[in-house]
């Protein structure tokens, strides 16, 4: 467990850190392409498709487009990938997209920590469907901030900065906790200190990865016996 006595603010990462975010893509895609393991290699298609577009915004090779905006071109991919004829599978799985149920341990974890520390989530997810999450999942911050506000995704140094600039304080006294290696390695350039946290579908360290911390549990930030 990180010393939490020096951190005055932890920021977390949402998706797939605080909420399963293919949880009801699964689903969707579990009726709409029901055969074996087909939903999970489309599931997989939807997120390589947003990863890549997410680092060609962040590289300027594309301009500035709202998550809503990549969803979308996901299902369209997804859909005509698995031939589906259903004209109303691209606004399905759009919709299933949103459906982003906390992880168990989330919700208890955001209450016992922002009781000493100031929490902000830093998330991809635009500013709307991030509104949404935090209040269909129960959770609460004292600032959520979109990657919107800056006009690029993570890992772009801007997004960090965001932020920083929000808890107004150095950012060695904050901690950034997530469930994916590439987004610790930008706040870790950004001077933040990092935690990982294990999830299923994340993004786990490299032996070169040098982390403040490695969670298995949100029970181990905050102390809780587990």
């Amino acid at each position: 467990m990180p010393p939490l006595h020096d951190v005055d603010t932890i920021v977390f990462d949402i998706l797939g850190t605080l909420v399963d975010h293919t949880a009801g893509l699964r689903a969707a895609l579990a009726e709409l392409a029901p055969e074996a393991g087909r939903a999970d290699d489309l599931v997989a298609l939807w997120g390589r498709h947003i990863s890549t577009e997410h680092r060609r915004i962040v590289d300027r090779e594309r301009a500035y487009a709202p998550g809503a905006v990549l969803d979308r071109e996901a299902a369209q991919v997804v859909v005509d990938t698995a031939g589906l004829s259903d004209p109303s599978a691209v606004d399905t799985l759009v919709r299933a997209a949103r459906r982003l149920p906390a992880w168990p341990d989330s919700a208890d974890a955001l209450a016992r920590l922002g009781a000493d520390h100031e929490l902000i989530g830093l998330s991809n997810a635009d500013a709307t469907a991030l509104l949404r999450l935090n209040a269909s999942a129960g959770l609460r911050w004292h600032t959520a901030l979109s990657t919107q506000a800056a006009g690029t995704y993570k890992p772009d140094p801007a997004v960090y900065r965001l932020a920083i600039g929000c808890a107004d304080r150095p950012p060695e006294r904050m901690l950034m906790v997530s469930a994916h290696a590439w987004d610790l390695r930008g706040a870790q350039a950004s001077g933040l200190r990092t935690a990982y946290l294990e999830r299923p579908g994340g993004d786990p360290p490299t032996a070169e990865d040098r982390f403040d911390a490695h969670l298995n549990t949100l029970a181990e930030l905050t102390g809780a016996r587990v």
